[in-house]
């Protein structure tokens, strides 16, 4: 019987042990999940602010795939997409006036920034800062839009 109850033993401890590393891989990045846009806490410059904005990340290992949902300033429904890595390199965004590449970069554990390209030239940067207790999202955008207009905007999210 002891032999048996070692290995049944040993078997929960491995199953245990896969399932935190599981899962330790997958919450590895804080910004994996879904946000919404907390208008009252956001500064859009120039405005107007949208009527409201959703973003989902779903991190897989180095993969990042973002989606951004809402309603913008005019009432009308947009959505972005994009599929990245954190390693520098251009990836294509759809569906955004300002921009239609991105890199996005590790800075630390919570900090990533992304350079955000026009036909190739950089128009504008964003760092996305995950609080310590991981229930708001800080997205703060510099450069300029489509309209050539400079952008400072800072966009607070709160964990869905």
């Amino acid at each position: 019987m002891q032999p048996l109850f070692r290995t049944l033993a040993l078997g929960a401890v491995l199953t245990l042990g896969f399932q935190a590393m599981s899962l330790s891989a997958q919450g590895t990045d804080p910004a994996n999940g879904t946000w919404e846009l907390n208008l009252a806490k956001s500064t859009f410059s120039p405005g107007p602010p949208p009527k409201s904005q959703t973003r989902t990340y779903e991190v897989s290992g180095g993969d990042v795939k973002c989606t951004l949902k809402g309603i913008d300033a005019e009432g009308k429904p947009m959505l972005v997409q994009y599929n990245a890595r954190y390693d520098g390199k251009d990836y294509p965004v759809t569906d955004s006036q300002d921009f239609d590449a991105m890199s996005l970069t590790r800075v630390d554990a919570v900090t990533a920034r992304a350079t955000l390209k026009k036909g190739g030239e950089v128009v504008q940067t964003a760092t996305r800062v995950v609080s310590n207790e991981g229930k708001t999202l800080t997205l703060t955008t510099i450069g300029k839009d489509a309209k050539g207009q400079a952008v400072n905007d800072v966009l607070v999210f709160d964990k869905r």
